[in-house]
């Protein structure tokens, strides 16, 4: 992968920040939707993070909060921002596996993927492909390289931040479809606000719509961020 950055001439607002900032908080859901996908029922979903410069490293994870034996996952990722671009690399790990330090090809529970994308703006376009682990196949029973291209369309209406995507597997893969070639599998709608508790404490709330026209399946989130 090539990727050309000489040309880009940065404002000073679009450069990254000068000093380290941490992120921590969690999110509580209903449902844990993914891509289309529902993965779990109601979860707590952490994130932990540092950055600078435009470098940053997340931790995310999600535990299920009504079924004791629930999907659990702990996400690791490494991104970089410059301007408009970003690229990135996530490790993706599922309880699928008790020993999380398990990276044999054929048994480990670790997906490894990439990630390029560009804000135009309007319009948020980003690019996800698998480079390793725990990977679907293709028909033939090779590995896919399974990817995701998604369209994001953040806007302000009503009092609310609002972002619409439609997202879609350019080819078959077992790992998001089984449909026979090109496949739209995510389109969603998610509304948040802000909710004023007291002078000193806001909640953040979100409520959302997302569907999978590949297997006709169609779910609603709602859910709240807790913040330090």
């Amino acid at each position: 992968m090539t990727w050309v950055i000489s040309a880009i001439m940065l404002t000073p607002a679009a450069m990254a920040q000068d000093s380290f900032e941490t992120t921590i908080g969690a999110d509580v859901v209903n449902q844990y939707i993914w891509r289309g996908q529902k993965l779990g029922e109601a979860s707590l979903q952490p994130t932990l993070g540092i950055s600078y410069k435009g470098l940053s490293l997340t931790a995310w994870g999600s535990v299920g909060l009504s079924k004791f034996d629930d999907v659990q996952e702990f996400d690791l990722t490494l991104g970089y921002t410059l301007g408009k671009f970003n690229i990135g690399i996530t490790d993706y790990w599922f309880n699928t596996s008790d020993n999380y330090f398990d990276y044999k090809a054929h048994s480990t529970a670790h997906v490894f993927e990439a990630n390029l994308g560009y804000d135009f703006g309007p319009l948020q376009l980003q690019y996800y492909a698998n480079i390793g682990g725990a990977d679907g196949f293709t028909k033939k029973g090779r590995r896919a390289y399974s990817s995701y291209i998604e369209l994001t369309a953040p806007f302000q209406l009503g009092g609310c931040e609002w972002t619409a995507a439609v997202g879609a597997s350019p080819y078959y893969t077992s790992f998001y479809t089984d449909a026979s070639g090109f496949a739209v599998i995510n389109a969603s709608l998610k509304a948040s606000k802000s909710i004023k508790i007291s002078d000193s404490f806001s909640l953040p709330v979100f409520a959302g719509i997302a569907c999978n026209p590949s297997d006709g399946k169609a779910y609603f989130n709602i859910g709240f961020t807790l913040v330090p």
